[in-house]
């Protein structure tokens, strides 16, 4: 692997380019919020972006501003913006904190075609989270895909600590008609979400495999799914007229879920986690949260891999 990495400062945004320059394969991630903005395939002279709005800084006039947000230490949303964990009142909006966070780079490892950014307790306030835990947010170029690891450390040596947690990719589209998810065979369980937060009804979906069983034009309501039986967990995202194509490897994650704002673009967000209850629970005992032992550590993953298709 011929990897480069530069820095980029661009309408006041610092950005890590990352190419692997025999693969073909480009990410720029801005430490803003570690958040992905481009990924991209060469092809020919040209890079051809795979995520809504590729490469854009801009905000659009109207419509999902985002690329692929980073979710934690909680995910989706907090009830009336607040909740409380073992006592402490702890507060925040729309997928939490690290969205707002500039990062630090720890490494930049060529030999992986890896870069990982940090968040310690010295970057929240108790507010934000009352305990210490840091994170470590690795995007690494594996052969033709794109590994992205979170590894939590629990500091905490007498608690154990709890985290949701995920990434929020945004796929571009040629319209909001085009693209198509394929999902493997398997048992789903949906979670009902009304106005944001789970309700407590689920379905439980026996799925034969194929093209994703539901109304696209439902997808600004989110659908928030369990794979609690789903062997092969591999899901692959298709925009026949542009020839993109993205697929993921789900194998070790427990939720997906699928939302559009009915802009040329789907959201295939990998959680850890959900969203509050409208019968707001305390943290600790959310729905889907993950623990760390005291002194532990949580390293969780998942691949994405874009590929060029004839159109």
């Amino acid at each position: 692997m011929k990897l480069s990495h530069r820095e980029e400062l661009r309408d006041n945004r610092l950005l890590d380019v990352l190419v692997d320059e025999d693969g073909g394969i480009r990410l720029i991630i801005s430490r803003l919020g570690a958040e992905l903005i481009s990924v991209a395939r060469r092809s020919g002279d040209q890079w051809v972006g795979f995520l809504h709005r590729d490469n854009e800084l801009a905000p659009p006039p109207k419509g999902w501003a985002n690329h692929a947000t980073v979710m934690g230490y909680y995910l989706h949303r907090l009830k009336n913006e607040r909740t409380s964990y073992r006592g402490h009142e702890m507060r925040g909006g729309t997928h939490s904190f690290l969205r707002t966070k500039t990062w630090r780079v720890a490494q930049v490892d060529p030999t992986r075609g890896a870069i990982t950014y940090r968040i310690t307790p010295d970057d929240f306030t108790a507010t934000e989270y009352p305990y210490r835990v840091s994170l470590d947010l690795t995007y690494a170029i594996a052969g033709e895909g794109i590994r992205i690891e979170f590894e939590f450390t629990n500091h905490e040596r007498e608690l154990t600590t709890h985290v949701g947690f995920g990434l929020h990719p945004g796929f571009a589209a040629t319209s909001f008609e085009s693209f198509r998810l394929q999902m493997p065979p398997g048992l789903y369980r949906r979670y009902f979400s009304p106005d944001n937060f789970l309700s407590g009804e689920t379905e439980e979906i026996q799925f034969g495999g194929g093209d994703m069983p539901f109304d696209r034009a439902k997808l600004p309501g989110s659908y928030i799914l369990e794979l609690v039986d789903v062997p092969d967990r591999r899901f692959t995202y298709v925009d026949p007229p542009s020839g993109r194509t993205v697929e993921l490897d789900l194998r070790e994650t427990p939720y997906l879920t699928l939302w559009s704002d009915g802009g040329a673009f789907l959201c295939v967000e990998p959680c850890w986690g959900l969203t509050d209850r409208h019968e707001q629970r305390a943290f600790e005992q959310k729905d889907g949260i993950q623990e760390i032992p005291p002194g532990g550590r949580l390293r969780r993953s998942f691949t994405l891999s874009p590929r060029l298709t004839s159109a």
